[in-house]
C-alpha cells in the first residue's frame, strides 16, 4: 500500500514537503520524497494532502467510564479500598463502547487508559490501540503503568465515608506502606529462591503488582494537579526510584524551571474545561507552553470523558492560542506521548518499522474546522473521502 504525493509531518525527523510512505503487513516500510518513491499495486495520489502519525492520548478512561451509561458502565474506580494495585484496566475495557469509533475517526489510534484517581493507589493502566473488538488484540503494552493519585479526589472519596485517607498525609502514607510491603514482598521471594528451607511468603496479589513498580518494569503515573502534590510525587518516585509521569500537572507552570532541573515528564490535560474544583483554581492554557520553554516532556490528553476523546487535536490547538509551537502541539500528541511511555519503537512517528497508524489532512489538523480524510490503522483504511 502505498500513499504518495503528499506532505509528511514524520514527527521524528524533517518535515518532508512532497513526499511518500510504504506499507506492509501492518507496518511502515519506507517513507521518503517523492524521488526516491517505489512502485506498489495498492496506490492511493494524495496530492494537497499531508500525513501525520496517529494521535496518542497518553492519558484517559476510554472503555472505562462508558458513554451513555451511569452505574452499569462505570468500572474505572473501586473506591472500596483505598489501595488496589492488583486492579487491571484490561479486566474492565469495553471495546464495544461508541467513544471507540469516535477515537478512531478523529485519527486518535493510541490511547493509555486506566482506573480513576478515587484511590492512592488505583491500579494497572495500559496501553492500547483504538480499533479492534477484542481488547487482548488491541494491546499495545500491559500492563503500561500503575495509576496513583494524591490530593483532592482520594481525599473526598474517603472523608465522605469516614475513613482513611482524609489529609494528603495519609494518602502519601498509603502509597508509601504499600510500595515498601512490595518491596519486602520481593525480599521474601528471592530468599527462599536462594534458601530451601525458608519458606515462600503467603501470595499477596497488591504486593505482586507492586512488584513491577519498584522493580522498574512498568511505569508510575501520579495523578496530581497542585504543586505541593506534584513535589509529593516527585519525592515518593526518589524514594523508591520509580519510573515516575505526572499526569494533569495543572499547577506545573508555577514551577517550570525545577520540574525540568527534576527531568520531569508531564502528561497535561484536560485543557478544555471549566476550574470544577478547587485543585483547578490556577488551571491557565498557558500551562503546556511554559512547561515545553523550561524544557519540560509534554503531552497533552483529553482525560476522556471529561474532555471527548476526539477533541484531543483540538485541545493540542487550545495550546497554540496559548503560546505553544504549533509544531511542538502535534509532536505533543504524537512523538512525544510515545517517547514519556516508552513506545516510539511502536507509534508516534512515520518511520520505517512503526505501526502503520497515519491520518491525512487537507487543513490544519489542530483547527475546529478540521477532521482527518483519511484514517490507516494497522495498515487497514478504515476512513476515506
Amino acid at each position: 500500500m502505498l500513499f504518495y504525493n503528499a506532505g509528511i509531518f514524520t514527527a521524528c525527523s524533517d518535515f518532508i514537503k512532497n513526499g511518500y510512505v510504504l506499507i506492509k503487513d501492518g507496518r511502515i516500510i519506507d517513507v521518503g520524497p517523492m524521488a526516491f518513491c517505489p512502485k506498489d499495486d495498492e496506490k492511493y495520489d494524495l496530492s494537497g494532502l499531508t500525513i501525520y502519525p496517529g494521535f496518542i492520548d497518553a492519558h484517559c478512561h476510554l472503555g472505562m467510564w462508558e458513554d451513555g451509561l451511569s452505574f452499569e458502565g462505570d468500572d474505572g474506580n473501586e473506591d472500596t479500598d483505598p489501595a488496589t494495585p492488583h486492579l487491571r484496566a484490561l479486566d474492565a475495557i469495553n471495546p464495544a463502547d461508541y467513544s471507540f469509533k469516535e477515537a478512531l475517526e478523529a485519527g486518535v489510534t493510541a490511547v493509555v487508559t486506566g482506573p480513576g484517581s478515587a484511590n492512592p493507589v488505583a491500579g494497572q493502566m495500559v496501553a492500547i490501540k483504538t480499533y479492534g473488538k477484542r481488547v487482548d488484540d488491541m494491546v499495545i503494552k500491559a500492563p503500561m503503568a500503575m495509576k496513583f493519585a494524591l490530593g483532592e479526589n482520594p481525599k473526598n472519596t474517603y472523608h465522605s465515608k469516614d475513613e482513611t485517607p482524609s489529609t494528603r498525609m495519609a494518602t502519601a502514607a498509603i502509597i508509601r506502606e504499600q510500595l515498601k510491603k512490595a518491596q519486602r514482598y520481593q525480599r521474601d521471594i528471592l530468599a527462599a529462591e536462594e534458601d530451601e528451607e525458608t519458606d515462600e511468603p503467603e501470595i499477596d496479589v497488591k504486593s505482586e503488582a507492586l512488584a513491577e513498580v519498584v522493580e522498574g518494569n512498568i511505569q508510575s503515573h501520579f495523578h496530581a494537579h497542585r504543586s505541593d502534590d506534584i513535589f509529593t510525587a516527585i519525592r515518593l518516585a526518589k524514594e523508591f526510584d520509580l519510573d515516575l509521569v505526572l499526569v494533569h500537572c495543572t499547577e506545573g507552570y508555577l514551577n517550570a524551571e525545577k520540574l525540568a532541573e527534576e527531568k520531569a515528564r508531564a502528561i497535561v490535560g484536560p485543557l478544555i474545561c471549566t476550574r470544577t474544583k478547587p485543585e483547578l483554581s490556577n488551571e491557565r492554557d498557558e500551562n503546556t507552553a511554559i512547561l515545553k520553554k523550561a524544557g519540560v516532556e509534554v503531552a497533552i490528553c483529553t482525560d476522556h470523558p471529561e474532555v471527548p476523546i476526539q477533541y484531543l487535536p483540538l485541545s493540542a490547538g487550545i495550546a497554540v492560542r496559548a503560546g505553544m509551537d504549533h509544531d511542538d502541539a502535534v509532536r505533543a500528541i504524537t512523538s512525544v506521548p510515545a517517547k514519556i511511555l516508552g513506545l516510539s519503537d511502536k507509534i508516534g512517528s512515520i518511520a520505517p518499522g512503526t505501526d502503520a497508524d497515519i491520518v491525512v489532512f487537507k487543513g490544519d489538523p489542530l483547527s475546529v474546522y478540521e477532521t482527518p480524510l483519511w484514517v490507516i490503522a494497522g495498515g487497514k483504511i478504515v476512513k476515506k473521502p
